[in-house]
């Protein structure tokens, strides 16, 4: 398995099987709590048999599935969980499931006894290319991640057999955010999903995707500057996401959609076209109808990323060209009528 380092402080392992053994070695680790959903309770199953084997004291906690798992109440009873259990400060916390598991499990490993060993492995594209990598977690209070930490795992382990048997709908969510990686740090990325949309090497994908990241976020840790361009799409995405019910992946497509429209007005970017028609080629949508349009702006309001100033938005000059600006409520309109709001 190959593997790059995030930021100094994560090794991030990419390749078929899991390592041996699956957690950076350390002679005080006692007891292991894995944190997982349904849909992965297999693999948390199989993850755990090996780090018995590696004489760990190990539990199982289940989640909600999605984004129910991701509230203080379900953050409440993983943290009763930890301590029926023991975990002590030199115990690791493992996130095994998709982005919603890696964003609570990393936020529980980051405020149990003050910050406990985090890692993780991600089940799903989407928290293979993003979620799981990086250091940010989150619960959704009034909107999506307005509670968290950052907090880096120790170790990111992304199996790509793992991958390559997902239901086409996991696929896609995680393709939107590759998709949106290149367009903001790679363009040879975004070329190859758009000409090959969903039939792309997974670990073609998955490699490339990291190294974007791998590289801002070394350049921006804590996102106060330029880590922010990871962030295209998703201003209104999670606007979309919290008042419909689409997928993450799918509102980070309309609201990536938004985005271009809103640069095609105030920066004249030109490859509007082409980024909605690999949008549309990976089988996500470009707009989103039927929702109440009033409930999207009223989410937009309390979105984390406005200041003093107004909204911030990540806009593209050019295709892999992306750009931090303050919006306007009229750039906000465009974007929203763009996408059927």
């Amino acid at each position: 398995m190959d593997a790059l380092i995030v930021a100094g402080k994560t090794e991030l392992v990419v390749g078929r099987g899991l390592p041996h053994p699956i957690l950076p070695a350390r002679s005080d680790r006692e007891r292991v709590a894995l944190v997982t959903q349904p849909g992965a309770t297999h693999i948390a199953l199989e993850v755990a048999r090996q780090l018995r084997d590696e004489d760990l004291q190990v539990e199982v906690i289940g989640l909600p599935d999605r984004e129910e798992a991701k509230t203080l109440v379900v953050a409440g009873s993983v943290y009763e969980a930890l301590a029926r259990f023991g975990l002590g400060r030199h115990d690791t916390v493992v996130g095994v499931g998709g982005g919603s598991v890696s964003d609570l499990a990393g936020f529980v490993a980051g405020t149990w006894l003050r910050g406990v060993e985090a890692a993780h492995v991600p089940t799903t594209l989407l928290a293979a290319v993003d979620a799981a990598i990086g250091g940010k977690t989150g619960v959704n209070l009034a909107g999506k991640n307005l509670v968290g930490v950052f907090w880096h795992p120790t170790r990111v382990i992304v199996d790509v057999t793992i991958l390559e048997d997902l239901p086409t709908s996991l696929r896609r969510e995680g393709l939107a955010e590759a998709l949106k990686t290149g367009l903001v740090g790679d363009r040879e990325l975004f070329e190859l999903l758009e000409q090959e949309g969903e039939e792309a090497s997974l670990e073609e994908v998955v490699t490339k995707a990291a190294a974007v990241k791998v590289r801002v976020v070394g350049e921006d840790e804590r996102d106060s500057g330029s880590r922010a361009i990871l962030n295209f799409g998703h201003t209104i995405g999670h606007a979309v996401e919290y008042a419909s019910p689409l997928s993450h992946g799918e509102s980070v497509a309309v609201g990536m959609v938004a985005a271009g429209r809103i640069s095609e007005r105030r920066l004249r970017f030109q490859g509007l076209e082409r980024m909605s028609g690999a949008i549309a080629g990976l089988g996500l949508p470009t707009r989103v109808d039927g929702l109440e349009r009033a409930r999207v702006e009223d989410l937009l309001r309390h979105d984390k990323k406005r200041d003093s100033s107004g909204m911030r938005m990540v806009l593209l000059r050019a295709l892999a060209d992306p750009v931090v600006e303050h919006v306007e409520a009229a750039d906000l309109a465009i974007g929203l009528d763009a996408v059927g709001l």
